[in-house]
């Protein structure tokens, strides 16, 4: 973990303190294999009264960030941001380690004769990262939504849909979104689009949707840290009828917390049986691909100077 010093500085005791605090989090977040947004360290401060919640917190802790990690105080992988990212192609040195990477990547879709279709959906990019390890632990595809799901990204989910449903499958969309005039109506919005897309190819046909957090009973639960919401926006009156004035974001949950309802909500339909059977083929498979790479030299050996055959 790179703590790296490229600029002296000396703290107050106060930022020193606040520094420490969001190293132990850090902490938390690394022994689960997962890197913090500046959101999420915000969030986990804001809930454990280290800070209150305010922007003006939210700008003091990003500019105490930026000069701790300066300063080697802060691991450098540690927080990342998941909007803006260097995009490259893959090389090796040796063809057998090509293919052991073919054999870490080898999967056999272990959803194609499960009666439902799942796909996680997140209203954030920020939090694709956290998303992505409960999906892919269960072999389901996941989608950042980023705000309201564009116009040709709703028509190709529901081009997938009806793909499923010809070969006999239930759609079903998880969706998780802040609890905010936005984020609670992103959930109507998308059932509404998918479904009306849908119809069109396959009349009296709709997706199963489940929106799994953020949730009341789970703001009452977990107990995040409020927000105003925002009165500018314009279904801002719909939602204080129903909720109030106050909103919560997503982020603000454990990463845990997040990965557990993703997998409770994933194993309500899925059929175990047929799961495991295409997840013990699919490692033979990958043990077989092993084989190959480790004996990589004999393979080279034998398309180099085949047997004669008669």
């Amino acid at each position: 973990m790179p703590k790296i010093c490229y600029k002296d500085n000396n703290f107050q005791p106060k930022s020193q303190m606040l520094i420490m605090r969001c190293n132990e989090i850090i902490a938390e977040y690394t022994k689960q294999r997962l890197k913090l947004t500046l959101r999420q360290l915000y969030y986990q401060l804001v809930s454990r009264d280290v800070i209150p919640n305010k922007q003006a917190s939210y700008n003091n802790l990003g500019n105490l960030v930026n000069d701790a990690r300066l300063a080697g105080l802060i691991d450098w992988d540690a927080i990342e941001d998941r909007t803006r990212a260097l995009r490259t192609i893959a090389h090796w040195e040796t063809p057998e380690d090509i293919l052991y990477s073919c054999e870490q990547a080898f999967r056999l879709d272990k959803w194609k004769d499960q009666t439902y279709r799942c796909e996680v959906w997140v209203e954030k990019e920020a939090l694709a990262g956290v998303i992505a390890r409960a999906a892919n632990s269960l072999d389901v595809p996941y989608f950042s939504c980023r705000g309201y799901t564009s116009q040709s990204e709703m028509w190709g989910a529901a081009m997938r849909f009806v793909e499923y449903f010809e070969n006999g499958q239930q759609p079903y969309i998880i969706h998780l979104g802040d609890h905010d005039p936005s984020g609670i109506d992103m959930s109507r919005d998308i059932e509404e689009r998918i479904n009306m897309f849908m119809q069109r190819h396959i009349p009296n046909s709709d997706v199963t949707f489940k929106r799994i957090a953020l949730n009341m009973d789970q703001v009452r639960e977990y107990e995040p840290p409020p927000n105003p919401a925002k009165s500018t926006d314009t279904r801002f009156q719909a939602y204080a009828d129903a909720f109030g004035d106050e909103s919560w974001e997503l982020d603000a949950l454990e990463p845990t917390v997040l990965d557990t309802m993703i997998k409770e909500a994933i194993e309500e339909v899925i059929e175990q049986d047929k799961f495991d059977a295409l997840f013990e083929e699919e490692n033979q498979h990958r043990a077989q691909l092993k084989t190959v790479a480790d004996r990589w030299n004999d393979v080279v050996e034998f398309v180099n100077n085949p047997p004669e055959t008669d």
